[in-house]
């Protein structure tokens, strides 16, 4: 059984609202061997929903629509499908005495329009709400089963669970579908896939997606099975060669992120480490700190944006900045030593450079950053040339110092 879903709701047209109930369904789908195909954000249209739907009647198994069940105006999703399918809608008493004593319990006069939410397309079952007041539907349409949740997540994820899974996992047939996800870092996506592609194009069962991500590529490796086992199986020889393949560039073949990688070495090694920032403003103190029990291996960190509180925080010799300028391999260096003398951490890291998108010139452009790392064995300053905005050279600037603390306290 393919599926495909539709998310109904002008709102989620806009950039202030994200749809994340498909997230969530796509996820329980898959876990039953069932393949989403489609996805598709509708406004609150009627000729344009029809549209869709009628669209997703030719091509899947399993159709699930989400938001359109509240009492308003701009709740289509019940009237179009009873319009598309030719079924009249019918008032079911029960619904009608359920929103009646609800609206009772709190007090509330109900209005008129909450009883659209009593109507049923003929022939349909409705599903109960117990967080809220639109019921949703289930509708057997010849060989094709078509789903409607309402829209809130708590809602929608509620029902969801306790009134489509268990009749959902009776009439899936597909097996299973397990995802691995290897991440990579130090490699552009364009190397990863030469690399990799002359092996993942023997293979139809997985399937391999490559992603770019802010600081990282993602593979993701899509089996399936008639069970998890079977799955697994599957996955194993692809991810193996594939690991042959990027070597030490892979960090996590679980999921894994990279400050929870480097926290695991850092527990493993049984060291510390403190950061003094600079461009990073304290990214990279707080992505280690995401981590539940970071506390037992980072000790803390400086924001050392000016000059003045790199000399009083970090150590850093005024001279050293007048002669270098602040964003150089000498100040990185005493960056990363200052902050490990002063805290008594294993490891110290100093991190400066230019986030733009002022500050840059011919000799040092912006996305320039120095990153050093300081332990028992000495000190390692790299420097880099970051790409794109603001945001962009802070994020990488923060991976390439977890990577640097990872080969380091791997090794």
């Amino acid at each position: 059984m393919d599926a495909e879903i539709i998310a109904v709701g002008s709102e989620l047209l806009t950039p202030q609202r994200l749809d994340t109930n498909s997230l969530f369904l796509t996820d329980k789908l898959n876990a039953l061997g069932i393949e989403v195909r489609f996805k598709t954000v509708v406004g609150d249209d009627r000729e344009r929903l029809a549209s869709v739907l009628r669209a997703a009647l030719g091509r899947s198994g399993l159709i699930v629509l989400t938001g359109g069940l509240g009492p308003t105006e701009d709740d289509v999703n019940r009237d179009v499908v009873a319009e598309v399918l030719a079924r009249p809608l019918r008032e079911v008493p029960e619904i009608r005495q359920q929103l009646e004593k609800r609206f009772a319990r709190v007090g509330r006069t109900m209005s008129a329009n909450n009883l659209r939410q009593a109507l049923v397309p003929e022939g349909a079952d409705w599903l109960e709400n117990k967080n809220g007041t639109a019921p949703g539907l289930w509708i057997e349409q010849g060989e094709t089963l078509i789903v409607l949740l309402p829209g809130p997540p708590w809602e929608l994820e509620a029902m969801f669970e306790s009134a489509c899974l268990p009749r959902l996992a009776q009439r899936a047939t597909g097996g299973r579908i397990v995802t691995r996800v290897l991440k990579v870092v130090g490699l552009p996506e364009s190397e990863v896939d030469r690399r990799i592609a002359p092996i993942y194009r023997e293979y139809r069962n997985p399937a391999t997606t490559i992603l770019a991500t802010l600081g990282s590529i993602e593979i993701h490796l899509r089996a399936r099975a008639a069970s998890d086992a079977e799955a697994e199986a599957l996955l194993a020889p692809l991810a193996d060669k594939i690991e042959v393949a990027l070597g030490d560039n892979i960090y996590s073949t679980k999921g894994e992120s990279l400050e929870e990688i480097v926290g695991m070495f850092l527990m493993m090694k049984q060291k510390t480490m403190a950061a003094a920032e600079s461009c990073t403003g304290g990214l990279l103190a707080e992505r280690l700190t995401r981590t539940p029990g970071s506390s037992n291996y980072f000790l803390g960190g400086a924001i050392c944006y000016s000059n003045e509180l790199k000399t009083k925080l970090a150590g850093v010799p005024e001279v050293l900045i007048k002669e270098n300028g602040a964003v150089s391999k000498p100040v990185a260096q005493a960056m990363a030593e200052g902050i490990r003398r002063r805290s008594g951490a294993s490891i110290g890291i100093g991190v400066t450079g230019i986030a733009g998108p002022g500050g840059g010139s011919a000799e040092k452009p912006v996305g320039l950053v120095f990153i050093a790392l300081a332990d028992e064995h000495g000190t390692q300053v790299r420097e880099f040339r970051f790409p794109g905005n603001r945001e962009r050279v802070r994020l990488w600037a923060s991976t390439a110092a977890l990577e640097m603390i990872r080969r380091r306290v791997r090794d």
